[in-house]
């Protein structure tokens, strides 16, 4: 037993490091996480346990749960054509064409074509929000356009990864239709309960989620279609009654990042072989580059379309072009279920990171737009009333 806690203490203690780097310098901790996995898991060889790989699969869960509660039905449909034509192009685009260059020019098979094309059509929801709220822009009309188009791509992503590996039988149609139905009950059930319970230090609404969460996981499981795939819906349908009481996502969020995100992104981390990362560096930089070219293409156009201002549009695109966490996700799934090799896997979580960094620093850099002042912000600003027109 005692073997145990001392790697529980490994694992934690490197999750300390990790949130201490990040908030030196003020990059997104699941990227350090990520590094910092890496170096562990090839100079020290982190012991990838049953406990861990639990602990993993229920952080990815948790963490797409709650990226799903961030959606606001409102600025959805304010922003409707702009976030859903950025948002379905930004996925379809990095999609289309990894997908082509994997399977065509470097002979990948087919399903492992699928998952570098999943992997790549990503935008990181954890980078563009983060961004976001450090330079105001979430308060803008572009910012709100900006983040509704990256839950768009995301579920696509998501929608993607689930659909394409799915087991088309008796088991995937059990599973659909109770996910329809636990979804169609929720947002009636949910606000309900919660009221009954209220806030008690025993957390009957945390529990109460982690049930649906991990029950819908292990019919997805059970029916060969992934567990993330349910967990991004039910935060979808669970995104209202959140909203109206944000202590309970930040509650959740505490404990996700505290305990389960971190084994996850470490976990991904140390399955980086750092050989085969100087072997395919190349290979590496082309996934980065025709993920970003396919982005531009895609979606830079279409900020013409919606008359954003040209430095708007080049900083639209290039934060559109971000990827992390689903990406990770996207990636792993192939890795876990023997669609693609460890060396593949390298090649692909390292051109998400690369992702997760280069378009970010360009945007910040070089095309980060000027701030509207304090009475135009104002103006995009819902009142009490338009709030609750919503």
């Amino acid at each position: 037993m005692g073997q145990v806690w001392l790697q529980s203490a490994l694992w934690i203690g490197l999750a300390l490091v990790a949130a201490i780097v990040s908030i030196r310098v003020a990059v997104s901790v699941a990227l350090i996480e990520i590094m910092v996995g890496a170096l562990a898991g090839n100079a020290i060889g982190l012991p990838l346990t049953e406990w861990v790989n639990f602990l993993a699969g229920f952080g990815a869960i948790m963490l797409t749960f709650l990226a799903g509660t961030e959606i606001d039905p409102g600025v959805v449909r304010k922003h409707f054509r702009s976030a859903i034509s950025i948002g379905v192009v930004g996925f379809f685009a990095p999609y289309v064409g990894v997908l082509a260059y994997a399977h065509y020019a470097i002979h990948w098979p087919w399903d492992q074509a699928q998952i570098a094309g999943i992997s790549l059509s990503t935008t990181s929801v954890a980078v563009v929000y983060a961004v976001m709220i450090e330079t105001g822009f979430n308060r803008t009309e572009m910012g709100k356009i900006i983040l509704a188009a990256c839950f768009v791509n995301d579920l696509g992503t998501v929608l993607a990864l689930g659909v394409v590996f799915a087991h088309y039988d008796m088991r995937l149609a059990f599973f659909g239709a109770t996910t329809a139905a636990v979804l169609w009950l929720l947002p009636r059930f949910a606000p309900w309960f919660f009221a009954q319970v209220g806030n008690r230090v025993s957390e009957p609404e945390t529990k109460f989620v982690a049930l649906i969460l991990l029950g819908l996981g292990g019919l997805a499981a059970i029916a060969g279609s992934e567990a993330v795939l349910p967990a991004y819906l039910v935060g979808m349908a669970l995104a209202p009654a959140f909203l109206l009481n944000p202590e309970l996502p930040h509650r959740m969020r505490i404990i996700a990042f505290t305990i389960l995100t971190p084994f996850y992104f470490l976990k991904a981390g140390s399955l980086v072989d750092f050989a085969a990362l100087v072997g395919s560096a190349g290979l590496i930089v082309v996934f980065l580059a025709i993920k970003m070219a396919t982005k531009f293409i895609g979606i830079l156009p279409l900020t013409r379309a919606f008359r954003f201002d040209p430095r708007e549009g080049m900083y639209t695109t290039l934060l559109m072009s971000t990827g992390l966490t689903f990406g990770s996700i996207s990636a792993l799934f192939g890795l876990t279920n023997h669609i693609i090799d460890q060396g593949q896997y390298t090649v692909l979580v390292t051109a998400v990171i690369g992702s997760a960094v280069v378009p970010t620093l360009i945007a910040q850099r070089w095309f980060l737009p000027a701030l509207p002042d304090a009475a135009d912000l104002a103006a995009v600003e819902p009142t009490p009333a338009e709030e609750g027109a919503e």
